[in-house]
This record gives C-alpha cells, structure tokens and sequence, in this order.
C-alpha cells in the first residue's frame, strides 16, 4: 500500500480532524451513516447537528481542532512505511465489523494487508514460565509455518514469545496490536521486537500518535486482538488475567478458543483450567488447533511433530526424571534422589547450564525439555 498521497492527504485530515472529537465512538458512526464522510459531517451547519444530534455533539463538531496533532501525524503519514486505515479503505480488516465498536481509524506501521490474513491470536501471562515462554514460541513458530499470521499485544512474557516464534519461520508473519500510540514501543525493552515485527507484519494502534500507556487502554487493545484472529489460544493466565478477557471477548464474537493446560501447582495454569472447564478446547499439539480449521490445510500435508513433547529423558538422567514437570524445591529434590546437599548441587549445576532446567524464584527447579 502507498503512502499517503497528495490528493489523499485532505480525506486523511477530515478523518483525522472528525476522530479526535470528543465524541463517543458510537455517535461518530451515527453521524457517518446520516452524512456520509468526515468531511460532510464536518461541513454541517451546527444548527443542523444540532437538532438531530443534540447540543453536546454539536458543541464538540465546532471546537477548534487540534491542528498540531493533526499536521505531525499528516507528517507521520509521509513515511511509506506508515499507513492511516479508514472504514471507508479496501484494506480495512473485514474482522473488525464484527465489533459493535469496531475503531474509525487504524494507525498501522509495516503492511496493511497483514491485517487481512488468516490470523490465530497468542496470548498468555506477562510473568511466564520457561515452559510457558518455550509453549508460545513453538506454537507461534509451527502456526506461522502454515500460512497463520500470529497476533498478540507486543507485551513482556508470553506475547513477546509468540511474536518472536513467528518470527523464526522462513516466511513467518506478525502482528503486534498495541495499547499506545502507533509510533510509541511499550515496553521499550521490545523495541528491537518491535521494528522487526513491522519488516515482517505490522504493528497497530487505535490510539492517536503520542497516546502513552494506560491500564485502560489494554482491554480495549484485547478486544482488537480478539477481532483480528479466528481463534485465540491461551498459553499461560492467572485466574484474573488480562488474556481471560481476550480469550471471553474471541468467544463472545464466535471465534475459536484454545487453552494449553498445566500443572495443578502452577498458579499460571489456573486460568487456562477455567477456560477449558467453559468450554475451550485443550490443546497439547498444534494440530488440536489446525484440525478446526480444515481449509487452511494444505492438501497432503504431513503431519507435524508436537511442539510441546519433551525429547525423551535419557536412561542416564534420573535427576531429569526425579524432577518431573512441576517446580520442585531443593530439599523435596534430595528427599525424591536420596542424594546429599553436596552430590545434588554439582548435578544440578551441569543440567541448568546446559538448559535442560532452569533456578525459579524461592530456590525452586523446573524442567525445560
């Protein structure tokens, strides 16, 4: 898709001049059904508006625009690699009409037509576990590999990993929804995630260019993700997590909802029980997902090991095997070996720096493969 062009650029200035009044989304939408285009309502004389809409939305129509925001993000626009999505654009995502407010504008940075594919949605907790972390990145990397673009919110923790595992198929695709403005990275530790998304994807924001972060602005970001996808899949939640009301919000607009499963000790894994106890569908393997979506399949395809089996333990490893797959602390450890202090710190060490295990908060081990 181009850049704004030069007769583009007074349509992208009543959009963008109609969308920052103070006025709610809903009664925006009333006033492009009655007059037709940003610009029409806006020409409105305001006794007009006023009699069919009321004095309030009137009063908003005649306030001054804020013109300096409007002519940086006319500036913005000039970057080809930036991009201002209207209702009224072919490349709008079709998947967002099914939102009762389904966003005026789209501030996108990479290619809009991302937004337009297949998509699966990878969700989960911010304070991930080394398993959960890994769960996404193979999910998300075996999902890109057929043909599926991987969206999530560019946030810490499982996000993160979905998109990088996307990003780790040959011709894997990304698409980062944001709760800040579009030109905005939060967190900034995902800055250098975030630029590469937008070579192989896109990042999207409703919010006007500047918009910080808010803890509200995250549901709204949810609803976004959960529109954009087929289905969500929920990798890791604590039973109050944010990715519940993605994983409610995809349900409520009749899309998919997956949910990995996980220890009974593990609090992450609660939330993905409740989902699954409502109705969600558990998955252990990427064809659980893909076997719902039967015309996305390519024809003769083979089938494709799980990304979530665990190479076997080797018969020399009992230290592996006495482990398990649930965090275990040092002393139940030695309990479970018979192994002193001494003999079970210099096993334990080899294993951690090989990444076989990994050292939990509290002085407690957990397997990775």
């Amino acid at each position: 898709m181009p850049p704004v062009r030069p007769d583009d650029r007074e349509e992208a200035r009543s959009w963008l001049d109609f969308t920052s009044r103070r006025l709610p989304p809903s009664v925006q939408r009333k006033l492009l059904a009655r007059f037709g285009s940003p610009e029409a309502v806006l020409a409105q004389p305001l006794s007009t508006v006023r009699a069919e809409f009321g004095a309030e939305v009137a009063q908003a129509l005649a306030a001054a625009p804020p013109s300096e925001a409007i002519e940086t993000a006319l500036a913005w626009l000039d970057d080809p690699r930036h991009h201002l999505l209207t209702l009224a654009d072919a490349v709008y995502p079709q998947n967002l009409l099914a939102l009762a407010d389904a966003p005026l504008v789209l501030y996108v940075v990479g290619d809009p037509e991302t937004l337009t594919l297949p998509a699966v949605a990878i969700v989960g907790a911010r304070h991930a576990t080394p398993g959960g972390l890994e769960n996404a990145r193979a999910f998300a990397r075996a999902l890109a590999e057929q043909g599926l673009v991987v969206v999530s919110g560019l946030a810490l923790g499982v996000d993160g990993a979905a998109h990088e595992g996307a990003l780790e198929a040959a011709h894997g695709k990304t698409v980062a929804v944001v709760g800040t403005g579009a030109d905005r990275v939060y967190p900034a530790k995902h800055r250098a995630l975030a630029h590469r998304i937008a070579e192989r994807g896109a990042i999207v924001s409703e919010f006007p260019l500047g918009t910080a972060a808010q803890p509200y602005h995250f549901p709204r970001r949810n609803r976004l993700i959960a529109a954009l996808a087929r289905g969500t899949l929920v990798v890791e939640a604590a039973p109050e997590s944010g990715s519940l009301i993605t994983a409610r919000l995809a349900a409520e607009l009749g899309r998919d909802v997956f949910a990995i499963p996980g220890s009974i000790h593990n609090p992450l894994a609660r939330g993905c029980h409740r989902l699954i106890r409502e109705g969600a569908k558990l998955v252990e393997r990427v064809d659980d997902i893909l076997e719902e979506w039967p015309d996305l399949v390519p024809t003769g395809a083979v089938a494709r090991p799980s990304p979530t089996t665990p190479p076997p333990v080797a018969a020399d490893d009992p230290l592996l095997a006495a482990l398990g797959h649930d965090p275990v602390d040092f002393d139940t450890l030695m309990l479970r070996t018979g192994l002193t202090s001494e003999a079970l710190s210099a096993m334990l060490l080899p294993l951690e720096l090989d990444g076989a295990l990994v050292r939990l908060p509290g002085g407690r081990y957990q397997r990775t493969r």
